[in-house]
């Protein structure tokens, strides 16, 4: 990137460092002497994490629904101040008199993984990491319970953790008492002040992200109080002082309305199959008909979603077809975004299991898509043979190359498939880099949320000059190109093509140079437009056994595996590990620094991904 390029993306960055934003956080002093201390219910995670717990346990007929109803009761009173939270956390306790702490962890462990992990927010995990990228002294800081909380300190990787606990005897069970002094109000202030004191963190350089009117006395503690999703009295408070406040609604999923949302959105598939119906048997062309459906469908289904795209790169789109699409993947929403962008002639790959959703099976059905076996690799092999035989047809393939979702902000291994699809049919791959999709869904959740998703569509890539020898090279400049895109994203159009030269046509180049030995032409003001071959016609490469080593002889036959994606597979570390695919590691800049240029044609407003943050 040119230097004044750099300049202005610097300075778009600047105007965009707004209070409680990660490029805020992002250009504060570095150092463990600035502490970040994060609330959990209702801050870190939408909803109240006890109350899954409650439930389970009400499923499972470890609690009568006479103390089920007593919880109830006792968290109305709290709620309307006739009872203290000593005496609700107790109330609590006490049900679970006798229980071991062990199968107490390990029950909370599962329900987090289960029910809770798609819960927190991916606006405040990205904050979490950007306090960590800094250095600062993290804090989960709460007054929920210990089993309550490590869950989620360990999957955003956060070590030190301030939250009340049980008593415990000697021989691990709970006593149904709860260790004092309790952590709430006051005594979480209290907690607080401490835990500074010992550590050496300066409080008036510190951070507090809190939705709770019982967490004004802290609020007031703190250098940079920042309310987030706060209640009536926090928010008064906050609006007096003049705080910033964050609101999120990007884990809504469990609201009726959200509910209510998604299926007006399923819905429209009807009447819009009937129309692609009609086209199909008057063209008597089945392809017009599924054409028809898969642009007006996708259309009406993202605008009911309330679901926008900011898009660079569209021209990119059609400049080569057929191809091979390829997109990161984090949850249900990245298909349909990707099938609207690709919009009309192309099919897709998708992994078994995804042919019993009822959305995404649906349109796999539609569109003829193969649904591949991971555990079987004959039908795996006959799959893909059908899907490079519609690629050599015409179609273009639209496919995520990590092989499954991704519940975080990084990407995951590419798999060889999507590649040597491409190479067997003799059709370009074309980048599409997806940002910030978290916002509109979790991982596995079927209920979406309004939101506005960034994407980034490169130049097709050639593979003409592609083999199987440097395949595994090849493909790792094409994600790093995701990883560079997703670090960096492109303000306009010009450092979109910048960076694709930088990525794929100086590395594309210096193979040039090695095979020719000339130096190879530079593209007008720098840039590489399309990342092709050099513009001569490559020999046919052979092998000792006179077999074509420049392209697959089916890809399928070649790499079965490569189909197979599983992505990482997380382990559990205490303290400072992550479980699953938990986003402790590298920073991912805030979605507010930048504004993509273009915006999808069926939106009115040119919104960016911050949309909500504060």
């Amino acid at each position: 990137m040119t230097s004044g390029s750099n300049a202005n993306g610097e300075a778009s960055r600047r105007v965009l460092r707004l209070p409680g934003s990660v490029a805020e956080i992002e250009a504060s002093p570095a150092g463990p002497e600035v502490g970040a201390f994060f609330d959990l219910d209702g801050t870190l995670v939408a909803g109240f994490t006890g109350v899954v717990m409650t439930q389970d346990r009400l499923r499972r007929r470890q609690m009568s629904v006479g103390e089920f109803i007593g919880m109830v009761q006792a968290g109305l009173n709290h709620q309307l101040g006739r009872a203290e939270f000593e005496d609700l956390i107790g109330k609590g306790a006490r049900m679970l008199r006798g229980s071991s702490l062990a199968d107490i962890d390990e029950l909370a462990e599962r329900l987090f993984m289960q029910k809770i992990v798609s819960r927190i927010y991916p606006e405040m995990r990205d904050i979490v990491r950007a306090h960590m990228a800094r250095g600062h002294t993290v804090v989960l800081s709460s007054s929920a319970l210990t089993v309550q909380v490590e869950p989620v300190a360990r999957y955003l990787g956060i070590e030190n953790v301030l939250s009340n606990k049980f008593v415990v005897d000697e021989n691990g069970l709970l006593t149904g008492e709860v260790q004092h002094p309790i952590i709430w109000g006051p005594g979480k202030a209290r907690a607080v002040q401490e835990f500074a004191a010992e550590h050496g963190v300066d409080l008036s350089k510190s951070y507090f992200y809190a939705d709770g009117d019982e967490d004004v006395a802290l609020m007031y503690l703190v250098g940079n109080p920042r309310p987030t999703n706060p209640g009536g009295k926090l928010a008064a408070v906050a609006a007096k002082r003049g705080w910033p406040v964050l609101r999120f609604t990007s884990r809504s999923g469990n609201s009726p309305m959200a509910h209510l949302r998604t299926a007006a959105g399923v819905a429209t598939m009807a009447p819009v199959a009937a129309g692609a119906l009609g086209i199909g048997l008057v063209t008597r062309n089945k392809r017009a008909g599924v054409n028809f459906f898969t642009s007006v469908f996708g259309r009406t289904l993202l605008n009911t979603l309330g679901i926008r795209i900011n898009v660079l790169g569209r021209k990119n789109l059609t400049k080569k077809r057929p191809a091979v699409f390829i997109f990161n993947h984090r949850n249900q929403a990245d298909p349909i975004i990707a099938g609207r962008l690709v919009e009309t002639n192309f099919t897709s790959v998708g992994k078994k299991e995804l042919e019993k959703d009822p959305l995404i099976g649906t349109l796999g059905k539609v569109l003829d898509a193969a649904f591949i076996d991971r555990d079987n690799t004959e039908k795996a092999v006959e799959e893909l043979k059908k899907v490079e035989e519609l690629a050599r047809k015409g179609l273009s393939i639209l496919i995520a190359p990590e092989g499954t979702r991704l519940d975080t902000t990084e990407v995951g291994p590419f798999k060889k498939g999507p590649f040597r699809i491409a190479m067997s049919a003799g059709i370009p791959v074309v980048p599409i880099v997806i940002r910030n999709a978290e916002v509109i869904a979790a991982r596995d959740s079927t209920v979406f949320n309004p939101g506005t998703v960034d994407v980034a569509v490169y130049p097709p890539i050639s593979v003409a000059d592609w083999t199987h020898d440097d395949l595994s090279e090849r493909i790792a400049e094409v994600r790093q190109l995701y990883l560079d895109t997703l670090k960096n994203w492109p303000a306009d159009e010009r450092e979109l093509d910048e960076l694709f030269a930088r990525n794929i046509g100086a590395a594309a180049a210096g193979k040039s140079r090695g095979k020719l030995g000339a130096k190879p032409a530079k593209a007008p003001g720098g840039r590489s437009a399309t990342g092709k071959a050099p513009a001569r016609k490559a020999a046919a490469r052979k092998t000792s056994a006179g077999k074509d080593s420049g392209r697959t002889r089916s890809s399928s036959e070649r790499d079965t595996a490569s189909t197979k994606g599983s992505g990482t597979k997380g382990t559990r570390t205490k303290g400072t590990g992550t479980k699953g695919t938990g986003p402790a590691g590298a920073q991912t800049p805030d979605a507010a620094t930048t504004a993509p240029a273009a915006v999808d044609p069926d939106t009115t407003t040119n919104t960016t991904a911050a949309e909500g943050r504060s």
